[in-house]
């Protein structure tokens, strides 16, 4: 059973509908950014970047982890003022902190927060949100012990279908883990599931790329290892990932110098149907989706103008000009002494991607993370990225989207009767209103940025501020259970909105 809930309205719109954009006539607005003013963001040696609503205020926070000095717990006290308050609730962890990953493990309505250490000592920690009283290191209590193993990207997700959070954590030079959620303790179900991959993996994106109701993951492995799509049956998980097409990302096999770092999923062909696209050391690839029916999966990544050959580490998928085409942020990493440069692309006629990297972005040095956010709550997306270099820096970029359109958006939390946001992998479909015309669709979080995990709603940009319908589908293991919204006016109602997917 399912139903939807709308959420406390928090922006109210006052313009008038204009007419839809489609995708043969594009409004292009100016790029402009600026950096966030605050003086710990130009602080080097950052690897992570994660963003939760940590104190249940309304807004995001966000957490960056460091190679080797103390994490940072930034709380967003609102008009863009950030507050460390890491020391206060004990997460000012100063260990290389290479995993970072929210989601509420124990249903219990905030984010908790996992993380994932290089260097001596426990691998992991689980550190359960208490509220006012911080955070506390649960993990071996709960069965999360793990040594001496170089973690990546956690993914909190429900793999079985029964409603709460297990965990799947990329290893680098140890086969991959899956623990399963119960209760009151983690099981690890690696050998009997057969996800146990032995490559070296450092990125995964949890999601039902075969529609059949439950969810499957695209790992990304590195040093010329061949990348696997773990399709899930009944919780045993098989690599298909060469019959499909989906092995070298883009990339070439084989070549211990090259490899995927990151890979997301994304829709960016506007067929209703998520798509791949990969950050490599080596060529970039953007992997077309055929759809439920099968078949193998086309790189279109040299046609639309992607098939970038350079370092990266993180792709980040967002429509930041709020035209109805989602646009592509990728940075490139820090290696041999290299500086890699980032690239912004912006989807501008057809189906071509347009380079518009602004100042903002090539002024900084950034590598690892990155996490389009809307922080400032105006409706629009903004940039954070890290840069571990001593020339790096973890700036926040304000989006400057005019004002007339910075709140032509959706934004959709999902969650469960209880209010907890324990369903990741829920697709988010936005129509206009009555009709199938979709105007985008987004993921609800299983691992973005670069070994991070975000806790944050879903954005679709809504051209024009029309009436729109909202759909959410959610894999439950064995079906794909769809629950809807109809007629949601954005200018009266404003972008948030919260659905509840109820068992």
């Amino acid at each position: 059973m399912t139903y939807l809930r709308r959420s406390v309205i928090l922006f109210l719109l006052t313009l008038p509908i204009g007419g839809c954009d489609t995708l043969d006539a594009p409004r292009l607005e100016p790029v402009r950014f600026a950096p966030v003013s605050v003086a710990p963001f130009a602080d080097p040696g950052s690897l992570t970047d994660a963003w939760a609503d940590v104190d249940g205020d309304g807004d995001p926070d966000r957490f960056v982890g460091f190679n080797g000095t103390s994490s940072r717990l930034y709380r967003n006290d609102g008009g863009l003022r950030f507050t460390d308050v890491a020391s206060e609730l004990s997460l000012d962890v100063a260990r290389p902190v290479r995993t970072a990953a929210w989601g509420d493990y124990d249903a219990d309505g905030d984010p908790d927060l996992l993380l994932g250490f290089a260097g001596d000592g426990p691998s992991v920690g689980l550190y359960r949100n208490q509220g006012d009283a911080g955070f506390v290191d649960v993990a071996e209590s709960l069965g999360l012990s793990l040594e001496g193993v170089a973690t990546r990207q956690a993914s909190w997700v429900d793999t079985d279908g029964d409603g709460d959070l297990d965990l799947f954590l990329a290893l680098r030079d140890a086969p991959n883990r899956l623990w399963r959620n119960d209760g009151t303790t983690f099981a690890d179900v690696t050998e009997a599931s057969g996800i146990g991959d032995p490559r070296r993996s450092v990125g995964a994106v949890w999601f039902d790329f075969d529609e059949d109701g439950d969810l499957d993951v695209y790992v990304a492995n590195m040093n010329g290892d061949a990348n696997g799509m773990w399709r899930n049956t009944g919780g045993a998980f098989e690599d298909v990932a060469e019959a499909l097409g989906l092995d070298g990302g883009g990339r070439p096999l084989g070549d211990e110098g090259l490899g995927t770092v990151r890979p997301c999923a994304v829709d960016f062909d506007h067929d209703g149907h998520l798509d791949l696209s990969t950050a490599n050391y080596g060529t970039d690839g953007l992997l077309r989706n055929p759809g439920p029916s099968g078949g193998r999966w086309e790189d279109v990544g040299g046609t639309v103008g992607l098939a970038l050959d350079s370092r990266y580490d993180t792709c980040a998928w967002g429509d930041f000009d709020h035209d109805g085409r989602v646009d592509y942020f990728v940075n490139g990493t820090v290696t041999g002494g290299q500086q890699y440069a980032d690239h912004l692309y912006r989807r501008e006629g057809g189906s071509r991607f347009v380079d518009v990297t602004p100042p903002e972005i090539l002024a900084t040095a950034g590598d690892h993370g990155a996490t389009w956010v809307d922080a400032d709550r105006d409706g629009d997306l903004d940039l954070a990225f890290n840069g571990v270099g001593d020339d790096g820096s973890h700036p926040l970029l304000q989006n400057l989207l005019k004002p007339e359109f910075q709140d032509h958006s959706v934004q959709v939390r999902v969650v469960d009767e209880r209010g907890a946001a324990v369903r990741p992998g829920a697709e988010v479909r936005v129509y206009v209103a009555g009709t199938n015309q979709l105007l985008g669709m987004g993921l609800v979080d299983t691992g973005s940025g670069y070994d991070a995990q975000n806790d944050l709603p879903v954005h679709v940009a809504v051209p024009g501020a029309q009436p729109i319908d909202v759909v959410v589908t959610f894999p439950d293991g064995t079906t794909r259970r769809t629950a809807r919204v109809d007629g949601v006016d954005v200018r009266a109602d404003g972008p948030w909105l919260e659905v509840v997917v109820r068992d």
